[in-house]
């Protein structure tokens, strides 16, 4: 949450910090393994700090790009603009892979105005490719929060009540150019149930502090590439949802797909508005299964029926969000059998690590470098998986 720091004051204000005396040489004398256990040691803290809540797995996300003059600077190479660009398609990617079922679109705001990059749109490739068309414009003027929050809203606010609304706001400027009172448009996203996070490339604005606050999104301000690729694909976790979401059923289909030596020439609903009378037109594709509509890829809703169409590997993939890996018991090394080496159950490999990481269901041990591998991209335990079930008796 953006409030987090608020009653610790500033950072010049805390007591002096001896950051150095926590690094420690190993044997060969090299500090670099001493830096990656503060890392791994980090990462696994705000593994923990997940908590077992609903989380919203039909998500829309609008990202809002600065494109004002500030982010012409050169402290993000080459430039903020560029540098931010880049990392969105990285992220463009992260987020479909772990929200299939979900919609993103981009919006744009310089010289005091805001305007859409790409519609919310369920396909990556669409969303990257206008992030990339997007690199020759030239930063200028000023940025408008509000007219941005203000276009993002006029789409989030009809979407339906079980689905997440969600803006990412990446702030490179330290003014905002706003034609009313930003404070009633930051009401307004309240009421419509649209969470707002906010990724700062310069320095805090009381303005976007309110916003994420008012919002129960997160406000965080970057200090390199490293940190800022770190913050950005933190949001490509599913959000908890707000207190009172509805649940609901959701009606989805599961298109048959046909090849392009099976069908016969038609054009798809995806490409209706193309310009380009090629677009579209091909004998493959997803066939909705109500309407026999024609689709190029999935997810996607049927323009015609109305029908969520799905691919099950979509659904698998969002499966681990609704029910997480339990975070491994952490067990002191000496506790351990001196005499007995401890084998990392999925490396192999002998661990030597002052703590082991230990499956409370299986109670097999893992290293560091494998607890946060299954935890952040495997999301099954190995020890688990490979516990056959008992047979059953005859009867």
């Amino acid at each position: 949450m953006a409030d987090e720091e608020e009653g610790k004051g500033y950072r010049w204000e805390t007591e002096y910090e001896r950051t150095w005396e926590a690094i420690q040489e190993d044997e060969s004398g090299l500090l670099q393994p001493s830096v990656l256990d503060f890392v791994h040691r980090a990462k696994r803290k705000q593994m923990l700090a997940k908590k077992n809540v609903r989380l919203g797995m039909m998500r829309h996300l609008y990202i809002v790009v600065d494109f004002s003059e500030s982010m012409s600077e050169p402290d993000l190479k080459p430039t903020r603009l560029i540098c931010t660009l880049k990392m969105l398609e990285l992220f463009v990617e992260e987020f479909f892979d772990q929200n299939p079922i979900s919609n993103v679109g981009v919006i744009s705001t310089c010289n005091k105005r805001a305007q859409k990059l790409c519609e919310l749109a369920g396909n990556a490739g669409k969303v990257v490719e206008a992030l990339q068309s997007s690199k020759t414009q030239v930063p200028s003027g000023e940025p408008s929060l509000q007219n941005s929050l203000e276009l993002a809203a006029e789409v989030l606010r009809h979407l339906p009540v079980h689905t997440s609304r969600e803006v990412l706001v990446i702030m490179g400027s330290l003014t905002t150019c706003d034609p009313g009172n930003i404070h009633t448009t930051i009401e307004t996203m309240r009421k419509c149930n649209i969470r707002c996070s906010v990724v700062g490339l310069a320095a805090e604005v009381h303005v976007c502090c309110k916003l994420t606050k008012t919002t129960g999104g997160m406000y965080n301000v970057i200090l390199d590439e490293n940190h800022f690729k770190d913050i950005l694909f933190q949001h490509a976790i599913p959000p908890p949802v707000t207190g009172n979401a509805e649940s609901s059923l959701i009606r989805m289909g599961f298109p048959y797909h046909r090849t392009e030596t099976e069908g016969k020439p038609s054009l798809c609903f995806c490409h209706l508005d193309s310009q380009n009378p090629s677009d579209g037109l091909s004998k493959g594709g997803y066939f909705c299964p109500q309407c026999n509509g024609k689709y190029c890829s999935l997810p996607v809703e049927c323009k015609v029926c109305g029908l969520t169409l799905v691919s099950a590997p979509h659904l698998a993939r969002s499966y681990h969000h609704l029910f997480a890996l339990e975070p491994f018991e952490e067990v002191p090394r000496d506790s351990l059998p001196a005499d007995t080496p401890v084998i990392c159950f999925s490396c192999q490999l002998s661990i030597s690590d002052k703590h082991v990481y230990r499956c409370v269901k299986c109670k097999e041990d893992f290293c560091l470098e494998c607890d946060l591998f299954i935890h952040d991209s495997l999301h099954t335990c190995p020890g688990c998986a490979s516990r056959l079930p008992p047979p059953e008796a005859p009867s």
